[in-house]
């Protein structure tokens, strides 16, 4: 158990540095504190929910955010919104006041890293009224370095108002496999030179706004069937293709100074022949990114409760064997008490020396120092969060950028864009996937305000990633009933599933009216549905991507996204339909405003 003794602190403190006295006041204990970002639940420090109360006591041993930071001294908290964190943003910064006061109230007073995923697009942990931003692979279709820099600017201007100092972004995965379950949209592409210039440049944003990105997910989750939540994927490259595929966008973020790396969960062989996962990989993480690529700062572990690393060991040998391999931070363990006390007694074993403790936590407080913690840890006042959380200039700026990333992959007789003289009456129906954020409501519903804001008649009808016979019947006599045109959201079509049924029939009814899609995740649903007239691509489903699709639809903006994957044939992938660089224009109504 974590416990205050400083026994084990030594007798005085070097001279070579602030961090490096404040290392030697610190007990073993406190050091190995350190090395772990938690995850706690409630949305407040001292008052959580019941509910959040229960789970606190299960996973952590303990009642409350403040408790744990008070017993386990940790060096970091990962915020998320399963776990109740993200209620709005004057309860985040206050959230996150509360626990660095109680941080800073154990010896030795060291300020906590807030961290967080928020990646945007498919994968963001704090919604509305917060700015909600293009995620990676839209960015990646919009082409411009600018705007992945200013994207991130104003994601990390608004962390750090909330009191975050890292996000664990942005990914450096390379996104060659179209089958991917787990990137694929969070990828800026299929190209490692375009993925290269945007990890630079989202890092650069990052940095401007005074936010440590993290890159991620080494060495190179791109080329994967399965998802490292749930099994542990094997990556085949050779060494060759690793270096020509894999490695150039984490050999341009270590260029662009980026401070943290985050391991993947993936099993390279040509990398380790010894096939433990890269977390857990003494060639990897020490041999390749330390050594080979020159990287002096953070390591951190991809969430130590996913699948992936928890097949070959058990929860306390995770642990070990990652600072073994030479991690720094240990993100999200499943059990932190258990992985507490099995790195605290592989030190007392011998196993791991103090002096490899000592090295990674020294690496942890320079990154804190850096970032200003030991100044300044505090989140923004709470006018002050209201006044930059979402504003106005940040949101007119993530309409701009998003628009400049929907991409159109076909338009049959030139059908868009469509105008409300003509095609006044839409029904917009199809998938309405869960949110990753707050948004104002369902994808279908987004679409059909924003296209009403624009003059038409729009009628929202959620039918589901997996419309039922009825849902399909319905969706047809609504169609049927005057509308001038269908829109339909598509997420992931199959051949023969039910999204690809609603479809079918839409587009297969006698004198009904055009069918046009928006796929909302991957790209790759309009090779399912060869009968639609017009087919766009928003790479995701938040507000700003839905409502840049409703102004693109309206002729109110130019489609200037191009493809930054191929998207085969998905009867031979070996037959490309649309190369990378595609997509289609057109010119908006000159008379729109």
């Amino acid at each position: 158990m974590p416990h205050d003794s400083h026994s084990t602190a030594r007798d005085h403190a070097d001279d070579t540095g602030p961090d490096d006295a404040l290392l030697a006041r610190m007990t073993l204990e406190e050091k190995v504190g350190q090395l772990f970002v938690l995850h706690v639940y409630g949305h407040h420090a001292t008052a959580p929910d019941p509910a959040d109360v229960e789970l606190n006591e299960r996973e952590l041993g303990v009642r409350t955010a403040a408790d744990a930071v008070a017993k386990y001294r940790p060096g970091g908290l990962i915020y998320f919104g399963w776990a109740h964190n993200t209620r709005d943003p004057r309860q985040l910064a206050a959230l996150s006041d509360d626990v660095q006061r109680v941080a800073l109230d154990q010896p030795p007073g060291i300020p906590l890293l807030l961290t967080i995923d928020q990646e945007h697009g498919v994968v963001a942990r704090v919604g509305a009224p917060a700015t909600l931003l293009p995620g990676a692979m839209a960015l990646g279709a919009g082409g411009s370095a600018d705007d992945v820099r200013e994207a991130a600017r104003i994601a990390g201007a608004e962390l750090r108002a909330l009191g975050v100092f890292q996000n664990y972004a942005p990914s450096a995965d390379v996104n060659v496999n179209p089958a991917n379950p787990v990137i694929g949209v969070r990828s800026f592409g299929a190209g490692p030179d375009a993925v290269s210039a945007f990890v630079t440049a989202q890092i650069e944003g990052y940095r401007d706004a005074g936010i440590a990105p993290a890159a991620k997910h080494f060495p190179g989750h791109g080329d994967t069937e399965t998802d490292s939540h749930s099994a542990l994927p094997y990556i085949h490259h050779t060494r060759e293709q690793w270096e020509e595929l894999d490695a150039p966008p984490f050999r341009a973020a270590l260029a662009a100074g980026v401070d943290v790396v985050m391991t993947a969960h993936i099993v390279v062989p040509a990398l380790d022949p010894a096939l433990d996962p890269a977390t857990l990989s003494h060639p990897i993480v020490t041999g390749i990114l330390r050594e080979q690529l020159g990287h002096e700062g953070v390591v951190v572990t991809d969430s130590l409760s996913m699948r992936g690393v928890r097949t070959k060991y058990g929860d306390d040998r995770v642990a070990v064997l990652a600072i073994k391999a030479g991690v720094d931070q240990l993100l999200n363990p499943p059990q932190p008490e258990l992985a507490w006390n099995a790195v605290l007694q592989a030190v007392r074993e011998g196993e791991l020396t103090e002096a490899r403790i000592d090295e990674s936590v020294l690496r942890i407080l320079r990154l804190k120092r850096k970032l200003g913690l030991f100044e300044q840890p505090y989140a923004a006042a709470p006018d002050d969060v209201d006044a930059l959380v979402g504003s106005t200039d940040h949101l007119a700026a993530a309409d701009r950028i998003a628009e400049r990333t929907t991409t159109l992959l076909r338009n049959e007789g030139g059908l868009l864009p469509l105008s409300p003289a003509a095609h006044g009456r839409v029904l917009v129906l199809g998938a309405d996937p869960v949110s990753p954020s707050g948004t104002t409501g369902p994808p279908t519903t987004v679409l059909a305000a924003a296209l009403t804001e624009l003059g038409f008649t729009a009628t929202a009808l959620s039918t589901g990633t997996e419309p039922s016979p009825e849902a399909v019947d319905k969706a047809l006599a609504e169609a049927a009933s005057g509308h001038d045109a269908v829109i339909v959201t598509t997420y992931d079509v199959t051949e023969g599933d039910p999204q690809h049924a609603l479809v079918t029939a839409l587009t297969a009814a006698p004198e009904g009216p055009p069918v046009i899609t928006i796929s909302v995740r991957t790209p790759h649903d309009v090779t399912r549905l060869p009968g639609v007239a017009a087919a766009l691509a928003a790479y995701s489903w938040t507000d700003v991507e839905l409502r840049a699709a409703a102004r693109v639809i309206a002729g109110r903006a130019r489609p200037v996204g191009r493809l930054p994957v191929p998207v085969p044939s998905p009867d031979d992938p070996a037959q490309v339909l649309y190369p990378i660089g595609y997509g289609l224009s057109y010119e908006p109504y000159a008379a729109a405003d």
